[in-house]
Order: C-alpha cells, then sequence, then structure tokens
C-alpha cells in the first residue's frame, strides 16, 4: 500500500465514533498486560494452569472481537471477520496452549520485559488520546462560539433595525423634529454598520466552519489514527518480545515462536485502521453555509452598505484587519514550520534514526499544533474581513491616514469631534488622538474618517478642537444638509405651531374639546395666529375647530389686572363672555354655547378649570375658554417669574409670547385637571454652555426641571420657553 487511505480523508466528522475506537484499543493494552502478569504466574504451576488461562483469553477475545475489529456502532456487519491484531492474538493463544511446560524464569521475564511496559505504554497512550478528545471538545465549542456569536451579531442586528424604525416614527409626531430627524439619520447609519457586521460575521463564520470539517477535524482524526497506529506498533514490538523470551527459553518449540513471530509481523498498523474505516463509512454531508437573515422589522437584502458614513466604518476596520494581517501570515508560517520539524523529528524516531521518547515528541508536536491553530484561526478572520470589504467597497484604506488613538476618561466636559455629544462616564468611555486631538466615545471609534493631519502643537490643537465642534453643531441645527425637505420643515416649526397636533404633550385630554366647537372669527391679519385645522377635519359646513384653544396656565397672568383678584377676593362674582362653545366631557363639567354671558365662582387654581354659573347650572369650564368682562379671569397669582405653578407637559411655555391676541393662537387642547406641580433647580456654578443643545447658567439662576439625571450626568431644563441640557452636578432641586 503506496498511500493508504487516512481518517481525515475518508470519515469526516466521524471523530467520536473514531475516538471511542481508539480508547477501545488503547484500554484493550490493559488486558493484554494483565494477560501477561497473570501469565506469569500460572507458568510456575506448569502447563495446567497456562491452558486454562489460554481459554480464557479466548473467550475475552470473542467478546471483544467485533468492538476491536470494527468499534462499537458500524455501519456494515463484519460477520466473523477479525482485525489483523485479533488474528495475530490467536495465534498467541494458539502457541500458549502448545507450551504447557513454561517454567518460572520465563514467568519473571514476562512481568519485567513485557507486562510493565505495557502498563506503562496505557497510560501515556490514554494521556494522549485524551489530549485529542479535549482538543476536539475545543474546537466544536469554537464552532458552535463562532454560531452563537453570528446569532448575537443577527440578534443586534435586529434590535437596531428596530431603534431605526421606532426613531423614523418620532420623526412624524412630536416636539423636536429636527433632533428626531438626526436621530433617525444617526441610527440608520448605526444600522448599516451593524448590517455590515453581521455581513461579515457570516462570512467569518462560514470560513470557521469550513476549516472545521476540512482541515481542523480531519487533521485530528489523521492524529488520533496515527496514536493507533502508533499503539499497534508498539504492541507488536512488545508481543515480538515475549515471542522472543519464548523462543530463547523453549528450543524445542522453535517452529511454534517462528510462526508465531511471522504473523506478528503481518499486524500492518493500517490494517486495523482499514478494517474499522470500511466498516464505519458513512453518508456524512457537509452542513450548508449561513446566508444573510433580513430583520423582521426592517427588510433588507445581503449587499453591502457602501454609502459614505458605510465607508468609513468599513475603512476603520479594514485598516485593523490589514494591519493585523502581515503579522498574523507571518506568525502562521513560524508555527507551521515549527510543526514539521517535530514531525520530521516523530517519524525520525518511528524509522530508528532516533533515539528520543516518541510520546514526549508527539505531546511537544501537539501543543505547537494548538498554538498554530489559534493564530489560523484570526489569520482566517482578517483575510476574509478584508476581502469582504475590498470586494463591496475597494481597498478604501489606501491613503487613509487613521487617527492615533489612545483610550481616555475625560474628567471635565468634553464632547465628541464626531456626533457632538457629551463624552461622560467615570471609567473609559472614549478615545483621543495622540497625535491631533481627536476625541470621540467608544462607539464613534470606528466611524470617525482616518483622516488625521498628523502631530499638532497645542493652539493647533485647539483650532482644529473649534472647527470641529463648528462643523458638528451646524451638522445639528434644524434645516442642514443631509435632512430630507419634509424633515426641514418639520423643523421650522415653532413651539407654538408644533403644539397644535395631536401627537402633542395634552394629547391625553383632546377629546375634551373635539365635539363641534366653531373657531373665533379672525381677520386676514389674525390668520397666521389661528391655529390650523387638520385636513380630515374639513367638510363642506362651517369650519369647526377639533381642539379646544390654549389653557390658562400659558397665558401670562400680567395679562389681567388686579382688579379680578381683588373682586373675587371680596366675594362679588366677576362676569365673563365664552369666546366658543365647550361641551361637557366629563363629571363636573359644564356645557356652554360661544357667545353667552357667565358669572365666575371661583378663580383658576393653577389647572387651567374655572368654575362659572351659566342660568341655574355651576360647573367647570377651560379658563381659556373665557373673557373677562371689563376684567381679567380670576386667576392664582403666579410667583416672582410670572408663569403658573403647574403644567400639563413635562415643560412650560414661555409667558411673554402669552397675549390677549395669542390666547386665540395657542394649544389647541384643553387642560387637564389635577395638572402636576412643576419642580425647579437652581444653578449652583456658571456654566457655559458648549452647544447649541445646552444652557448657559449664573449661579443662582433658576430653571424649571423637566427631566431629572437618567444616568448619564446630565439633565434637561427649561427657560423661556426652550428645553435644553445642563451637566447635573451643576444644580440642585429647589
Amino acid at each position: 500500500m503506496e498511500s493508504p487511505p487516512t481518517f481525515g480523508s475518508e470519515l469526516k466528522d466521524g471523530f467520536k465514533p473514531a475516538n471511542t475506537w481508539v480508547s477501545n484499543g488503547i484500554a484493550w493494552i490493559d488486558d493484554i498486560q494483565q494477560f501477561y502478569r497473570e501469565r506469569s504466574a500460572i507458568e510456575k504451576e506448569y502447563s495446567a494452569k497456562l491452558k486454562a488461562l489460554a481459554k480464557k483469553y479466548f473467550e475475552k477475545k470473542t467478546r471483544k472481537s467485533s468492538v476491536l475489529s470494527v468499534g462499537e456502532s458500524p455501519t456494515m456487519t463484519p460477520g466473523s471477520l477479525e482485525s489483523a491484531s485479533l488474528t495475530t492474538w490467536t495465534t498467541q493463544l494458539t502457541t500458549l496452549e502448545a507450551r504447557a511446560d513454561e517454567h518460572d524464569t520465563y514467568g519473571n521475564d514476562l512481568i519485567n520485559k513485557v507486562a510493565l511496559p505495557l502498563q506503562s505504554l496505557g497510560l501515556r497512550f490514554e494521556e494522549l488520546r485524551k489530549r485529542h478528545s479535549d482538543f476536539a471538545d475545543k474546537i466544536e465549542r469554537e464552532r458552535d462560539t463562532s454560531y452563537a456569536d453570528l446569532r448575537k451579531v443577527k440578534t443586534k442586528y435586529d434590535a437596531v433595525c428596530a431603534e431605526v424604525e421606532s426613531k423614523r416614527k418620532k420623526t412624524e409626531s412630536g416636539f423636536g423634529q429636527a433632533k428626531a430627524q438626526a436621530a433617525y439619520q444617526q441610527q440608520l447609519a448605526e444600522m448599516n454598520n451593524v448590517k455590515n457586521t453581521y455581513l461579515i460575521a457570516i462570512n467569518v463564520t462560514n470560513k470557521q466552519k469550513e476549516r472545521y470539517y476540512h482541515d481542523y477535524v480531519p487533521e485530528l482524526l489523521d492524529s488520533l489514527q496515527d496514536l493507533s497506529e502508533f499503539r499497534t506498533l508498539r504492541l507488536n514490538g512488545l508481543w515480538t518480545t515475549a515471542s522472543k523470551l519464548e523462543a530463547g527459553m523453549l528450543v524445542r518449540s522453535g517452529g511454534i515462536i517462528d510462526r508465531q513471530t511471522s504473523e506478528i509481523a503481518r499486524n500492518l498498523p493500517q490494517l486495523d485502521s482499514m478494517m474499522y474505516m470500511r466498516h464505519n463509512v458513512g453518508g456524512w454531508q457537509e452542513p450548508e453555509d449561513r446566508t444573510f437573515e433580513p430583520s423582521p422589522v426592517w427588510h433588507d437584502d445581503d449587499s453591502m452598505v457602501v454609502d459614505e458614513a458605510a465607508k468609513i466604518f468599513l475603512c476603520n476596520v479594514l485598516n485593523k484587519s490589514k494591519g493585523q494581517l502581515g503579522d498574523l501570515r507571518r506568525e502562521v508560517d513560524k508555527k507551521r514550520r515549527e510543526v514539521e520539524t517535530i514531525q520530521k523529528l516523530k517519524q525520525s524516531i518511528q524509522n530508528g534514526t532516533e533515539k528520543r521518547d516518541e510520546v514526549v515528541v508527539v505531546s511537544q508536536m501537539f501543543a505547537a499544533q494548538e498554538e498554530l491553530h489559534q493564530v489560523e484561526r484570526q489569520r482566517i478572520t482578517a483575510e476574509v474581513e478584508t476581502s469582504c470589504i475590498t470586494a463591496a467597497v475597494g481597498d478604501v484604506a489606501v491613503g487613509a491616514r487613521n487617527h492615533n488613538f489612545k483610550s481616555q476618561t475625560f474628567k471635565i466636559p468634553t464632547n465628541c469631534d464626531l456626533c457632538g455629544e457629551r463624552i461622560w462616564g467615570l471609567s473609559a468611555k472614549g478615545f483621543d488622538c495622540r497625535d491631533c486631538g481627536y476625541t470621540c466615545h467608544s462607539k464613534c471609534e470606528m466611524k470617525v474618517p482616518a483622516e488625521c493631519p498628523g502631530e499638532q502643537n497645542k493652539e493647533e490643537r485647539k483650532k482644529l478642537k473649534q472647527e470641529r465642534q463648528e462643523v458638528v453643531n451646524h451638522l445639528l441645527k434644524p434645516g442642514t444638509a443631509g435632512a430630507s425637505t419634509s424633515s426641514t420643515e418639520l423643523s421650522r416649526l415653532s413651539r407654538s405651531d408644533t403644539i397644535n397636533s395631536f401627537s402633542s404633550g395634552y394629547a391625553a385630554s383632546a377629546h375634551r374639546s373635539v365635539s363641534g366647537a366653531k373657531s373665533p372669527t379672525t381677520s386676514e391679519d389674525d390668520t397666521n395666529g389661528t391655529a390650523e385645522l387638520p385636513a380630515n377635519s374639513r367638510s363642506s359646513g362651517p369650519v369647526r375647530r377639533i381642539m379646544a384653544p390654549p389653557p390658562t396656565t400659558y397665558i401670562n397672568s400680567n395679562e389681567f389686572s388686579g382688579s379680578a383678584l381683588e373682586n373675587s377676593a371680596s366675594g362679588d362674582n366677576q362676569r365673563g363672555k365664552m369666546l366658543y362653545s365647550f361641551e361637557a366631557n366629563g363629571d363636573g363639567e359644564l356645557s356652554v354655547p360661544e357667545g353667552r354671558e357667565i358669572e365666575l365662582l371661583e378663580p383658576d387654581s393653577g389647572s387651567g378649570w374655572l368654575r362659572i354659573r351659566f342660568g341655574y347650572k355651576e360647573g367647570l369650564v377651560p379658563a381659556s375658554y373665557i373673557e373677562a368682562t371689563g376684567a381679567a379671569l380670576p386667576a392664582m397669582a403666579s410667583q416672582n417669574t410670572g408663569q403658573s405653578t403647574y403644567s400639563n407637559s413635562g415643560s412650560s411655555i414661555s409667558t411673554n409670547n402669552a397675549t390677549s391676541a395669542g390666547r386665540k393662537k395657542g394649544p389647541v387642547v384643553a387642560p387637564r385637571r389635577g395638572a402636576k406641580k412643576l419642580k425647579y433647580v437652581e444653578a449652583l456654578y456658571a456654566y457655559a454652555a458648549q452647544n447649541d443643545t445646552e444652557h448657559s447658567m449664573e449661579e443662582g439662576e433658576r430653571f424649571v426641571l423637566v427631566k431629572g439625571d437618567p444616568g448619564d450626568g446630565w439633565a434637561e431644563v427649561e427657560k423661556g420657553g426652550v428645553t435644553r441640557s445642563v451637566p447635573a452636578s451643576y444644580v440642585q432641586a429647589v
């Protein structure tokens, strides 16, 4: 047999049954050495005991014949066939039956020259087999880990797709259209990056899977086969030794011993392996490659995203992969040469030209192969990433100059030069370039263009920082390039414009005024101050208002004179007139037609509702529906700020814009009774805003608290009807 078949080429993914077969063969060594021990004792008791021993091991061989020849679960029944080793073993037992007169000296030789070496051999072979088994489990876990990592990337991709859809919906409703649109565009770019990562991970996983089934497992099977054949080779040597001992002691049995020796010489190591292979070849089929799976909430194809933002991300990934690839290839070549050197040494030992411990050499070879395997996996990953990106967008890393980033913890307020947001945290949350001072979040590192200007001095760094922040602030402003036409128009809407939609913070109470309330008649000059009706609310009849006008909460209390309060306090009820029709929608409310005279019973306590008498009925109506006759509506005096201490939303509206004409223009919903009380914070230190999303503060200045610190070190506050962020540690509740 010039080139006998191997386990790796024939059995493919059959490591576990092959490992069991080799394990049985190694365990069989213990049977053999035990045999020689018992035989040594029986040799002293002469022929009768030896014949009984021979019979005993004939029976043992018969029971284990199938397992030792073709394994525990062969795909083809062997019939009465036995492996070459078992046939040789049969010759051993037959010879034993013919040598019943063996004496004590031969028994001692068997113990010292056969049994003890067999015991040592079995232990060392079992250790090597366990190394193979452990490594097989390791590469299988690595394969499963690759699949699990791919599932994690897929899960992340699905989550990012869902977040994109969520942010897209936010661009269609409510306040902050410009900010929502910017967040949507940023999240869309993030989704594209995650998608590219997902596609790269698929290719990496498929390549690792291919190497697992075509390289790692076959190589391990070949090594396992070599271990089994090495075991057979050593068994042959010990059996030959036992035979020569018999030949030396029993000259008269020379003919039998010669035949036994010739039988052992015919027991080639490949014969047992070939028999096992022939009876265990199955219909193995390679698993299919992994393919791109679209997210259920964001339908997409398997093409790489190659827009400008994606190219920046891919360029950074390509730079990292290409930077590692050369070193990894050299390391792989180095490790491969080490393995080949040890393999040559092992072959020399088997050929008899080297006098070294082969088990030690095999252990060294196995350790070198494990190191080669680890570096090879890293090289494959880098190569696949490089080829995927190059095939999609070309070698975008050519001419790029990467930033020399270093992980950094920023102890003072510092903005990201890419997204403009604050870098905040107690541990390393960002990076800065050692050369030019570029700062960014950890999450933004791979999105930063590779355009480092090189090493800069302190003044140049400061100038670059200012320029980068100006660019970021410009991009974050409403109506900048990159936003769609619709989003640009939405970004121009003022707070009073956007509050006219059902998506405003007052939508929860919108049902109070849906029932056919007429809009006040306005002149052409007042057109801009009147809330526009939704298109679906218009009909062929008279134009009707869909929602109620603004609550008194958002009307400057300075509009009203103090006479009404004085009249209310003195017990004289103030008269008023209904500006709009109001239909009661809850307990305690009172329906009043437009233009009717009413009597004011109780002032507005800050909830936006008044108690009135209409005819003989009493009830509640929105304060903004009423115009005082000859004096202001009764309302609770606000604090020094001139604002109401109650609000229906998370943030208040500046009272400076609330004029008598503004009452007909404000929010188109009625206020909620029992609205929450506003909370205020006071500045502990002065702070200068770094961009348009922050408020500047003077020490002692007060703000309305909109949203407390969610954990990022910032709080949202309102000043003059504008909500922005300030450092949470710079303010305290009052």
